[in-house]
C-alpha cells in the first residue's frame, strides 16, 4: 500500500511545478551569452517550485475536506474525505511545504533581491486562496487565470529573472505554453470533478461554462500551448500525435470513464513540451 502522504501529495501533478522553472533556466541560460547559469538558484527554485504545488494539493485536500465538497469525489485518493488521516494533520503537512517553500525562496532572495520576498508571499498566498479561507477563488471559476499567472507566468519569468536579474519578451512568450498547459491540466481536473463539484456548491470554471463548453476550453488550452509552443521549438508539433488521441478521447461517448486518465496524459504532455522546449532553448545558445 502506499505510503498515505505520497497518496496526498499527488505527485502527477508536479509537472506543473517543474516545467516551468526548467523553461524559464533555459531561457536565461539562452540569454546569458558567455555566462553559465547559476546552479544553487536553479534547485533552489524547483525545491519552492515543488514545495508550493505540494503544498497546494495538501491545503486543496484540507478545505475541501472540511467543507465537504471531496465527499463524493472520483479519482485519487482525498486523505481528510477518506479519513487516511486527520484534517488538522493535512492542515499542518500544507504549511510545512509552504515553509520550506518560503525558506528557500528566501535564500533565493538573500542571493539575489529581497523583492523575490514579496512575489513568494503572494504565490503562497494564491497557493492557500484556491480553497481556502471565506471566499477561495477556486469556487468562483478563478482557478484557471490563476493557475495561468502564478504557474505559469510567474514561476517561468521568475525562473528566468533570478538567473539574469532582468525580463525580457522572450522570457514572458516562452511562458504561454508552460501557463496553457498547466491549465489545461487544471481544466481536465474540474471537468472529472464537474458534477460533484456542482452538488457541493463549489462553483468552477468548469461548472460555470457547462460540460460541452468546459470539453472546448480544455480543447483551446491544448491547441494554445501547441501554437505557442511551436514558435519557440517546432519539433513540438510531433507531440500533436498524441495530443490527437487525447482530443479523441475526449470526444467518444464513453470519454467520462477516461478523464483520470486525461488526467495523467495531460501531466505527461505537460513534461514532455517543458523538456522539449527546454532543450531546444538549450541547444539554440
Amino acid at each position: 500500500m502506499k505510503n498515505k502522504w505520497l497518496v496526498g501529495a499527488r505527485l502527477k501533478t508536479l509537472p506543473a511545478a517543474i516545467v516551468p522553472v526548467l523553461v524559464g533556466t533555459a531561457g536565461a541560460n539562452r540569454d546569458l551569452l558567455n555566462k553559465s547559469i547559476n546552479l544553487n538558484l536553479f534547485v533552489y527554485a524547483l525545491l519552492v517550485a515543488l514545495f508550493l504545488q505540494v503544498g497546494v494539493n495538501y491545503a486543496n485536500d484540507y478545505s475541501d475536506g472540511i467543507k465537504g465538497t471531496d465527499k463524493n469525489r472520483v479519482g485519487p485518493t482525498r486523505l481528510v474525505a477518506s479519513g487516511l488521516a486527520d484534517a488538522k494533520s493535512v492542515k499542518r503537512a500544507a504549511l510545512i511545504c509552504f515553509l520550506l517553500a518560503a525558506i528557500f525562496g528566501t535564500l533565493i532572495s538573500v542571493a539575489t533581491s529581497y523583492w523575490f520576498l514579496l512575489v513568494g508571499a503572494l504565490s503562497i498566498l494564491a497557493a492557500w486562496g484556491y480553497t481556502g479561507g471565506k471566499k477561495p477563488y477556486g469556487y468562483f471559476g478563478l482557478g484557471e487565470l490563476f493557475v495561468f499567472i502564478f504557474f505559469g507566468v510567474v514561476a517561468t519569468t521568475g525562473s528566468y529573472l533570478i538567473q539574469t536579474m532582468s525580463l525580457s519578451w522572450f522570457s514572458i512568450f516562452i511562458s504561454f505554453p508552460v501557463g496553457f498547459l498547466a491549465c489545461a491540466l487544471l481544466a481536465i481536473n474540474n471537468l472529472r470533478d464537474l458534477n460533484t463539484d456542482a452538488k457541493s456548491g463549489k462553483k468552477t470554471l468548469a461548472v460555470r461554462l457547462g460540460e460541452n463548453r468546459a470539453k472546448d476550453f480544455y480543447l483551446y488550452l491544448l491547441g494554445f500551448a501547441h501554437f505557442t509552443a511551436a514558435l519557440i521549438a517546432p519539433i513540438t508539433l510531433i507531440l500533436g500525435i498524441r495530443t490527437m488521441q487525447m482530443i479523441k478521447d475526449l470526444r467518444s461517448k464513453d470519454y467520462q470513464t477516461k478523464l483520470i486518465a486525461l488526467l495523467a496524459d495531460t501531466a505527461r504532455l505537460q513534461m514532455l513540451f517543458g523538456v522539449i522546449i527546454s532543450v531546444t532553448i538549450f541547444l539554440a545558445k
